[in-house]
């Protein structure tokens, strides 16, 4: 660059004394002066920045400046032209006519991105159910859109349980149970058996054994339908695996009550989708985080998170409401401007939102 710019000024000099060309005037050194200055900034500053009436002023010249001569500028020529297009564009825009739509409240954006910001394997839905909770309306879509703006990811998705139409359509009158193994700090293996009901995704824990034989499974039948005497005459059937612990004792004791017990075929995990659904839920938010010391320990953490899952956690499967439904004021008594608290369970392993008192 230095070599270059001499060169400029000694050979217009000396053309000028030999009389084949202009003399070397004040301008031509000023002009010589003024790239090597650009060249010295060009290798100091990596990307100059721009002014938007530095870019109108630059990108009008350029229409006066045949294309060759465009090196000169610090920018490329496809930035020239995308300035011009700018300029182009924002002469032909014209102001938004009608009423402007009007965007959420700010207490529920802050909300939104607070949910997820504590919670980061919750989805986009669960958002919503939590915020549904609270009587706050928001979408998926806008819940989306917050994230993306505040630069959260989506949590990853979990494809639902897959289920036949004739199981969907009788859910109402329908158990499915299984048993779900959990591994202590003594490596002691322990079997939960559960019962989930499928119309509301209620669970039932049934009992927690390290030796589960056919006389405990039977006797925690019995235990469940004394729980369930409430309401235990709507079901008709039982959905259960193949496996040798549930004993043709354990379909007489449901058999008693009016319950029909379902085999599902060798080898079809997917034949008892929601029970195997719910075994993946109660992992990936409580068991893998949490180190289980014996059977009382996780006597007490299941019936814990059970109450949450029952009573607070929404559900796709039921249109984002909760297995059993608290009562809710009407929306008109509720005051905008209430302050929402976090409620810690399991020691902070989930957290639950309500308005405060």
């Amino acid at each position: 660059m230095v070599v270059r710019t001499l060169a400029f000024v000694i050979v217009r000099r000396v053309l000028g004394l030999a009389g084949l060309g202009p003399a070397l005037d004040a301008k031509d050194v000023e002009i010589a002066v003024l790239r090597h200055q650009l060249m010295v900034l060009g290798r100091q500053v990596a990307r100059p920045r721009y002014a938007p009436t530095d870019r109108v002023l630059l990108a009008t010249l350029a229409r006066l400046l045949p294309r060759t001569r465009w090196p000169v500028f610090l920018v490329t020529p496809a930035t020239l032209l995308r300035w011009h297009r700018e300029l182009v564009a924002h002469r032909w825009t014209y102001p938004r006519i009608g009423p402007v739509r009007q965007g959420l409240a700010p207490e529920v954006v802050d909300l939104v991105v607070r949910m997820a910001r504590e919670n980061p394997r919750w989805g986009y839905l669960r958002i919503v159910g939590e915020c549904r909770k609270l009587n706050m309306k928001v979408s998926a879509t806008s819940v989306r859109r917050i994230l993306r703006r505040h630069r959260l990811g989506p949590a990853p998705r979990r494809g639902g349980p897959s289920w036949t139409t004739f199981l969907r359509a009788q859910a109402g009158g329908m158990l499915a149970c299984d048993f779900l193994t959990v591994e202590t700090i003594g490596l002691t293996r322990l079997y939960i058996l559960f019962v989930i009901e499928l119309d509301r995704r209620r669970v039932h824990l049934a009992g927690i054994t390290a030796h589960p034989t056919g006389v405990w499974v039977t006797q925690a039948a019995r235990n469940l339908l004394m729980d369930l005497d409430g309401h235990g005459q709507r079901f008709r059937f039982l959905i259960r695996d193949r496996d040798a612990k549930f004993t043709s004792t354990f379909d007489t004791v449901f058999a008693a009550a009016g319950v029909e017990t379902v085999k599902i075929p060798p080898r079809a995990p997917r034949a008892n989708a929601y029970a195997e659904r719910w075994v993946r839920t109660v992992r990936a938010e409580c068991l893998d985080w949490t180190l289980i010391w014996n059977r009382h320990h996780l006597q007490r953490v299941l019936t814990t998170y059970l109450g949450h899952y029952n009573t607070a956690r929404p559900h796709r499967g039921i249109h984002l409401e909760v297995p059993i439904p608290a009562g809710r004021p009407p929306e008109a008594c509720i005051d905008p401007g209430t302050r929402i608290e976090r409620v810690d369970v399991l020691g902070g392993l989930i957290h639950e939102y309500r308005r405060a008192a």
